[in-house]
């Protein structure tokens, strides 16, 4: 199974402001500790406040926020959200399923199973649990900021 770049983002995103509880953090100062793409992390943050998971308010006091507290943010919910639909194989998407064995093939069903198993540990955690799972210097793990 592979996760997209925005539901990995994501993840990463919550875990950086679970390290900064207490003050907002703009999506450049994420961006710089991931060496990643402002622009992408923009998107990420847009999908994270539309679940709630995140507050973002625009301007210079602005900034990124967890929006609710880390025991309160579901690692599976926050994938589902963020990931747009978990099509393992074509046959999952029948609009564009091409697969001439679709109709016979026992395939799909076990797949199928396997992404609920997957989805059903994930449901199992929350923020808070990734925090306490990391070592106690995460925070220190982030890159440097860059110099003006």
């Amino acid at each position: 199974m592979h996760l997209t770049l925005h539901a990995d983002y994501s993840l990463r995103v919550l875990l950086y402001l679970a390290t900064r509880r207490g003050r907002p953090v703009s999506t450049q100062e994420m961006a710089d500790a991931y060496g990643i793409s402002k622009h992408h992390l923009v998107r990420v943050v847009q999908t994270l406040a539309a679940q709630g998971f995140v507050d973002a308010r625009a301007g210079r006091a602005g900034g990124v926020t967890l929006g609710r507290e880390p025991k309160d943010i579901n690692v599976g919910q926050v994938l589902r959200a963020a990931e747009p639909d978990f099509h393992l194989v074509e046959c999952f998407e029948p609009a564009r399923n091409t697969c001439p064995i679709a109709p016979a093939c026992g395939l799909k069903g076990v797949l199928a199973e396997a992404r609920e198993a997957f989805l059903a540990i994930l449901d199992r955690y929350t923020l808070a649990d990734l925090v306490s799972r990391s070592r106690p210097d995460l925070a220190d793990f982030f890159l440097p900021a860059r110099a003006g």
